[in-house]
């Protein structure tokens, strides 16, 4: 059962931290292009695209530390020191997916998304700026939209900070799951 376990659990930690990782490192550059050319809608797209595939990999990622414990508990190593690290490292990565990453993504696509509508409102009113519901202005400034999204490239250069400490501690987390440090299994 136990190699079961781990067939299940290495299977999952691809399928699902694999492509967050890779579509979270991806966004922080599509973000800066978005907002370079709000009328890029392609690059819109993008991004939705990237965020849609981090939100939904981040749900099914609860399969990785189930499978994991599940593993742990057939090799019997669960009060190991590597894998109580591993564990504690593996929370503290979906926190700053959950509370730093997929916030921060949110933001910045709302942000390309009210740029891209201030810009095709500019260019039909040739105004830079046009009555939007209930005759309000919406006008967008470098850094920040009239509906007070941060817009600017130092929120890109944040989220690819929190992007890098997501990934980085995945890394160690599966340095720690082959190394094993410690470990009496004969690893």
């Amino acid at each position: 059962m136990t190699k079961f376990f781990l067939v299940l659990h290495v299977l999952a930690a691809i399928v699902a931290v694999g492509p967050v990782t890779v579509a979270a490192s991806m966004f922080p550059p599509g973000a800066r292009r978005a907002l370079a050319d709000p009328g890029d809608q392609r690059a819109a797209e993008t991004l939705r695209l990237l965020h849609r595939i981090c939100r939904v990999y981040a749900g099914l990622g609860i399969a990785v530390p189930v499978f994991g414990f599940a593993t742990a508990m057939s090799m019997g190593v669960l009060g190991d020191a590597w894998l109580i690290a591993s564990m504690a490292l593996t929370g503290v990565a979906a926190a700053v997916l959950l509370a730093l990453v997929l916030p921060r993504q949110e933001e910045l696509l709302e942000a390309v998304e009210a740029a891209a509508g201030a810009d095709t409102t500019a260019e039909a009113t040739g105004a830079g700026g046009a009555a939007g519901a209930g005759g309000t202005t919406e006008t967008t400034t470098g850094t920040t939209t009239s509906i007070g999204v941060a817009a600017n490239p130092r929120a890109t250069v944040r989220l690819a900070m929190f992007t890098g400490i997501f990934n980085l501690l995945w890394a160690t987390v599966t340095i720690l799951m082959i190394v094993r440090p410690g470990s009496t299994t004969g690893a």
